[in-house]
């Protein structure tokens, strides 16, 4: 079986029996069609013949064409997984990754909001139109929940438990959660549900979606991204601010002010607490900036 023909089976096994999301698929597609190109130019036409030093080669030639560490870290990753894949499949006997260190990468630490920025771009929003109002719901659910922008455009209506006070939430690989929303979070998506959402309803059929576009259809990851940016420009915030930076937000603000870990983990739908704990070495800075501005000996 060629190269293209594993890398297609692979890649409809993430996304049928993995049930990984559009975007993560495209990403795997994008690093292993330049994995299979570099095998194909060495000629090497089955995955026996790949060996450790092989990868190794690889790697250098990753950071020869100028590829950031964290992005040979990723193709990495998913070389590994493929040849986890081609394993499973009895395509072949022996992982040629295997023992073989990821490249390191230096953890960039998420950048954050401050409280005030986010009043400020929640302000600018005009609630007395309907995309206002749209506007200002999806501020403070990002905010208040800690969404990924694929789980905000992907909210049904059936997904919000208003008496409960919790939204339910499919996160990667369809995992679900229930997240809670605070007051205001409720309020503002409730006030756009009753008024603003209706009228946006009848240009359109998306009966289910929340959040709609003018058109009456589901919002797209683009048009969240130009909200965004939209109310950045507006709160005079200069620097890039994008979705997910109310995820980060919303996790560092919450441990800020004492959260335990483990419930921002749940909350954020990690597999793993070491994801979450990026969030304390951000708490850290916080605290040493506080503590710099107001002790006396600071």
């Amino acid at each position: 079986m060629s190269w293209s023909a594993l890398l297609e089976s692979f890649l409809n096994h993430l996304a049928l029996e993995r049930s990984l999301s559009d975007n993560t698929v495209i990403a795997y597609q994008r690093d292993l069609e330049r994995y299979r190109r570099f095998l194909e130019q060495r000629n090497l036409k089955s995955p026996e013949n790949v060996s450790p030093p092989v990868i190794q080669d690889y790697s250098g030639v990753l950071t020869h064409i100028g590829l950031a560490p964290v992005s040979i870290a990723r193709n990495f990753s998913a070389i590994r997984t493929f040849h986890k894949f081609l394993i499973l499949e009895n395509v072949c006997a022996n992982d040629p990754t295997e023992g073989l260190e990821t490249p390191r990468q230096s953890r960039k630490l998420p950048e954050v909001l401050s409280v005030e920025e986010i009043e400020r771009m929640i302000e600018a929003t005009d609630f007395e139109s309907p995309m206002g109002l749209r506007d200002r719901a999806i501020l403070e659910v990002f905010y208040g929940g800690g969404l990924r922008v694929s789980e905000l455009i992907s909210l049904k209506l059936e997904h919000l438990l208003f008496e409960e006070e919790l939204v339910r939430v499919f996160g990667k690989g369809a995992k679900e959660r229930l997240v809670p929303l605070g007051e205001q979070a409720l309020y503002w998506l409730k006030l756009y549900i009753a008024i603003a959402r209706p009228l946006a309803l009848k240009r359109g059929r998306s009966a289910s979606h929340v959040f709609l576009n003018r058109f009456g259809q589901g919002l797209s990851r683009m048009g969240v991204f130009n909200i965004i940016k939209k109310y950045a420009l507006l709160a005079n915030i200069t620097r890039r601010v994008y979705p997910h930076i109310f995820r980060h937000t919303f996790a560092t603000h919450l441990l800020e002010n004492g959260a335990d870990l483990r419930a921002v983990q749940e909350m954020l739908g990690h597999a793993d607490i070491a994801t979450t704990q990026i969030y304390t070495h951000l708490n850290r800075q916080y605290l040493k900036a506080e503590y710099k501005s107001y002790h006396p000996r600071g």
